[in-house]
């Protein structure tokens, strides 16, 4: 059992690397685009294969890239205040347990 659950997952990481996903963050927008374009019509060759419907996806219509990049200028953000955020709550802390002690 282990043997091919590590066989897949070594299977889908190859997969990825291959088709992209794994690279530049131009590759792996060339690769959602060709997934786009080629998911869809196999999606519905199958559906009428088996005979099942299924209802139209939604249309997602936003750059990954660009929230990718607003996540890490956050995460940016977030690390350049936290030595400054951690001394003012360092200050705050023993504040409180001075108060506490008296």
């Amino acid at each position: 059992r282990f043997m091919i659950k590590g066989g897949l997952a070594g299977a889908a990481v190859y997969v990825a690397y291959d088709q992209g996903l794994l690279g530049s963050g131009t590759e792996g927008a060339e690769a959602l685009k060709k997934a786009r374009e080629t998911l869809p019509p196999a999606i519905q060759e199958w559906t009428n294969y088996l005979g099942w419907e299924i209802p139209a996806p939604p249309k997602i219509d936003f750059s990954i890239s660009n929230y990718w990049n607003k996540g890490v200028h956050k995460v940016m953000s977030a690390l350049s205040v936290a030595p400054t955020r951690a001394c003012e709550y360092t200050v705050e802390g023993w504040k409180y347990v001075k108060d506490l002690v008296k």
